[in-house]
C-alpha cells in the first residue's frame, strides 16, 4: 500500500502573515476583511472531493472570532491543533508569554473541537537554535508533536542542522516530543524546502510530485502545508515590501488545482494518523 502523507493547514487570516507585520499591526487586525471562514470552507470542499482528512493549525486569534469555525472543521473528521494565540514570531516573545499564548490557544481549541489537541506548529516556522527553551514549553503545555524545525536557510526561519525526517526529540530539559519538519529535497548539499505555501505555489508541480516520491522510496512521508488564502486569488491586496508580496501572492490562482492533483497523485492524511503509522522513529537529543 502506498504511504500516507501528511496534509496540514495553518489557519490564519491573509493579513496575518509575517511578511505583513510591518505594515499591518496586530491592533489593527479587527479593521481590515475577514475571509478566514469563506477561504476555510473551500478549502474543506476540497478535501471532501479528495476524501483526506488534514491536520488544521488554528490560530487561537481566529478561532476566539470564529469559534464555528473550529466546531464545524472538527465535525467535519479534521484534527485540530495550535497555531499559537497572536502569529507573533516566537523569537520575538518572551518564555513567559510564549507560555501564556500556548496554554490559552490550546485550552481554547480543546472546548471548541471537543478533541484533544496534541499538535503544535509555531508562527512562521520561528523555533530554530537559538529559541530551543520553546520546546520544552511545547512539550509542557501537553502537546504531543510539533511541527516547527524546518531544516533550510531562510531569511525569517530555519535550522538548517535538523534532521530531515520524523523524529523524537529530547530536550536539554528532558522534555520529549515528536517532531514532523516541513518537507525538504536535498540537492547539491543544500535542503531545498518543497510542499508548501510559496514553495508550492512557486514550483512546478512535477518538482513537487518528484520530492514526494523520493522521500516514499526512503520511508519518509511528507509534510504538505497550505493557508486559507492561498485558495483566494481574489483577497485584498496589502502595500507591503516588496519581498513579502511576491512571497504571498505568487501562484495564487494556481493553488486549488495544485493541491486537487496532489491529492490525486499520493495519499494523504492527518498528521497524527501519519506520526501513528511510522516505525522506527529515531531519537534525538538536543
Amino acid at each position: 500500500m502506498t504511504a500516507l502523507n501528511a496534509m496540514t493547514v495553518d489557519v490564519e487570516e491573509h493579513f496575518q502573515v509575517s511578511g505583513f507585520a510591518s505594515t499591518v499591526k496586530r491592533s489593527d487586525w479587527p479593521r481590515h476583511e475577514s475571509r478566514v471562514v469563506d477561504n476555510t470552507e473551500r478549502l474543506l470542499d476540497l478535501f471532501d472531493r479528495s476524501k483526506v482528512r488534514a491536520t488544521f493549525f488554528v490560530l487561537g486569534w481566529v478561532a476566539d472570532k470564529h469559534p464555528d469555525l473550529v466546531t464545524g472543521i472538527a465535525r467535519r473528521g479534521h484534527e485540530i491543533g495550535s497555531h499559537g494565540w497572536t502569529h507573533k514570531l516566537i523569537y520575538d516573545q518572551s518564555p513567559e508569554q510564549f507560555r501564556a499564548e500556548t496554554e490559552r490557544s490550546r485550552k481554547l481549541l480543546q472546548d471548541l473541537s471537543g478533541q484533544p489537541v496534541e499538535g503544535h506548529r509555531a508562527a512562521s516556522f520561528s523555533i530554530g537554535r537559538g529559541n530551543l527553551w520553546a520546546l520544552d514549553i511545547v512539550a509542557e503545555t501537553g502537546f504531543l508533536y510539533d511541527s516547527s524545525l524546518f531544516p533550510v536557510h531562510h531569511d525569517r526561519y530555519g535550522m538548517p542542522q535538523a534532521l530531515r525526517e520524523i523524529h523524537r526529540l529530547t530536550t536539554a530539559s528532558g522534555n520529549t516530543l515528536i517532531e514532523f519538519p516541513p518537507t525538504t529535497l536535498p540537492i547539491a548539499g543544500q535542503n531545498l524546502p518543497i510542499a508548501g505555501g510559496g514553495y508550492l505555489r512557486l514550483y512546478p508541480l512535477w518538482l513537487t510530485r518528484l520530492a514526494i516520491r523520493r522521500l516514499a522510496r526512503c520511508g519518509q512521508p511528507a509534510n504538505v502545508y497550505v493557508h486559507p488564502w492561498e485558495f483566494d486569488p481574489g483577497q485584498p491586496r496589502i502595500g507591503a515590501p516588496l519581498k513579502s508580496r511576491f512571497r504571498h501572492y505568487v501562484g495564487l490562482n494556481g493553488t486549488a488545482g495544485k493541491l486537487f492533483k496532489l491529492m490525486q497523485s499520493f495519499r494523504f492524511a492527518s498528521m497524527s494518523d501519519v506520526i501513528d503509522g511510522v516505525d522506527g522513529i529515531p531519537d534525538v537529543t538536543l
